[in-house]
This record gives structure tokens, sequence and C-alpha cells, in this order.
């Protein structure tokens, strides 16, 4: 049965789940909305949409699944205005939202019987419609957190629709849901924009401090670079847990500098032995909360010309990077070029590709 898809908010995760869509049902007819019409015209141009609306009130009346793609707080709005339309008796509503309790509440005191919170646990570094990739969703968890009202037949034709997307669906509680991402995301977010905006302080009074960050400083605070306004959104969403973690992350913080005071060598050692244990158990280049960077280190000489051909002949096998960062260049010896990639397959062919076509060595960590 041919479905009319009604997506609200055309950014990187809309236009992507209407490629995905598209892909695995090209007869579905997606109808498209976003604040700014340059984006709804975007993807009309480039076939992301079918149609775009002036009205989401309009398009929602003859919507047989609307997917809202907004940020949280924009979503509870959104909801309680669908609630007061007259829509499709089976319509199945659903949200992309980093938080779910309080929109999950939010449908169910609207009555909203069909509503299934949703959470696709993909992003890049690139925002917008013209982000939009089909395969963003490839191998990551697509976490379903439903109401108690929803029914599981609805819950298997959202999958159903959604299974262009490639991803590993998952039910969870919303408030466990929010408890897991608080603590795999949300929490190491604060954590890297507080460490950089410390070095930010730190760098004025130590202007070379600025110039040795550009190591693996900045590689462990790279999520620092994360849309404000859509953080500031996800931790209001997600205050109560947040707290509960910060509390714990600072009574953490606390032993360590009371371990340093007293100079109690046994207890950090153990701090870092534990660390380190418990990171090496975790699963190898999964997707989880925070989307995976592969990185693979080419080692080049430091001759005119070099980076261009290690870029030029990606670019012949279509292979995208999403980073390029030279980390050591000196006269006369090897530099290494760091390539960053945004899944593993890609890495892989340009590790096979640069060594069956140069003689660098090419390693990954």
């Amino acid at each position: 049965m041919k479905k009319n898809v009604l997506i609200i908010g055309l950014g990187l995760i809309g236009s992507s789940l209407a490629l995905a869509i598209k892909k695995s049902h090209p007869e579905v007819t997606i109808t498209g909305i976003d604040i700014q019409e340059e984006s709804e015209a975007f993807a009309l141009k480039r076939g992301i949409i079918d149609a775009r609306t002036t009205s989401m009130e309009t398009a929602a009346k003859s919507a047989d699944v609307i997917l809202l793609c907004s940020p949280v707080e924009i979503v509870k709005q959104q909801l309680t205005a669908l609630s007061m339309l007259t829509l499709k008796e089976n319509v199945i509503i659903s949200d992309v939202g980093s938080t779910k309790k309080e929109i999950v509440e939010t449908a169910v005191e609207l009555g909203m019987n069909t509503f299934i919170g949703g959470h696709p646990m993909a992003g890049s570094h690139k925002s917008g419609v013209t982000a939009g990739d089909e395969r963003l969703f490839e191998n990551a968890y697509y976490i379903m957190t439903p109401s108690p009202l929803a029914d599981v037949k609805k819950i298997n034709e959202l999958k159903e629709l959604l299974k262009g997307t490639q991803a590993k669906f998952v039910t969870l509680e919303p408030e466990e849901h929010d408890k897991i991402t608080g603590m795999l995301s949300h929490l190491p977010h604060v954590i890297a924009a507080g460490l950089v905006n410390q070095s930010k302080v730190f760098n004025a009074a130590h202007p070379r401090a600025k110039q040795l960050a550009a190591g693996g400083f900045r590689d462990i605070t790279r999520i620092a670079s994360s849309d404000p306004q859509m953080w500031t959104d996800i931790l209001l969403n997600n205050k109560t847990i947040l707290l509960e973690l910060i509390a714990e992350w600072q009574s953490e913080m606390s032993h360590v500098s009371s371990w340093l005071e007293s100079n109690n060598q046994e207890a950090i050692f153990q701090f870092f032995y534990e660390a380190k244990e418990t990171r090496n158990q975790m699963p190898v280049h999964k997707e989880g909360a925070i989307p995976a960077f592969y990185d693979l280190f080419v080692d080049i000489p430091d001759v005119p010309g070099v980076i261009a051909e290690v870029t030029g002949i990606l670019g012949k096998k279509k292979l995208s990077l999403i980073n390029l960062k030279i980390l050591e260049t000196r006269e006369d010896i090897f530099g290494i070029l760091q390539l960053t990639f945004k899944r593993k397959e890609d890495l892989e062919k340009a590790k096979e590709t640069l060594e069956k076509e140069t003689s660098y060595l090419c390693y990954e960590k």
C-alpha cells in the first residue's frame, strides 16, 4: 500500500531518513517542511522529498506517518499542535530526539496512542539538508521508545518503513534510554566542552599551549564542536539524570585530588589500571551513543605535492574524507598524515588503495 510520509525538519537526520525510506520504499510519497524555505527547495530539487508544504497542519491530516526531526523542545510543541488536529486513525507519529522521557510523557498526556519515540544514534561533522546521506544510519543503533499505548504492530510497521536505514533497532524504556545516553553521550559532551573552555583560559596565559593542543587534545575533545543550541536543548531535557551524573563525576575527581594530595600511588595506579582494562573490553569500531570516526595514518615524505597525490588517489576511488590533518612534518623526514573517514569500509578501501598505488606505510591505531 502506498503511504504518505510527512517529514518535519529537513536537516541532516530528516533528509537522511527521507533518502533511506526512498531507497527501500520508492513507492512512498514524502512531503517535507522546514523552517528554512531554501532547505525545502533544495530537498525537492535533489529528489530527497516529493513535495513541500507550507502548512504542517494541512499535510499532517493526509499523512500515514509523521516524522518529527526537530529539536526536543520543538518536538513537544509539534506534538501539542498535532493533538489538536483530526489525523488519520492509524497514523504513526515518531521523532528522532536525543532525549526521550519528556517527549514520550508529552505524547501520553496528549493521548497520542500511535506515538513511537525514536532516536537514530548517528551523526556527522556536517549539518543541514545538503549533508543528507542514505547511508548515515548504516549499522548504527536506532532506539525505539514506544509509549505504553503504542501497538506492537505499529512499531513493526515503522521498522519496516525505516529498513532502508540498515540500522540495528533496539527497544528501550524512555528513562532507561535517557540514563544510557546521559552516561555515554551527554556527560562526555559536557566534559569535552569544559576541557576546551578551560584550555581557552589556560591558552591566554600560555600561548604555546594552543599550538600543542593540535594533537591528542584536539582529538579527545572533538565532540565539543557539536551544535551549541542542540546541546543546550538536550541538557535541559535530561536535566535530572545529568545532575546525578555530574555529581558522580565531581566525586570521582575529588577522589583523584585527594590521592594526589596524599601521594597515594596505589590508588592513582588503580584508577588508571581500571580505566585501561574497562576501555580495552569495549567493542572496537562499533556505532554507539557518540558517532564513531575511523582514522588512517599514512607516513609521507616532506615533499611538494604529496598530500595532493594522496587525496587525488582517494578521490578517484570516490572515498570521502571527513577530516585531514598533518600530525608532524619536518624537512628530510617522514611526517604523518591523518585521514579520517566516517565508515570502516571506506578506511579499509583507502588503506588497500594507498598501499597498492604508493610506497607509503599505512596503519590504524
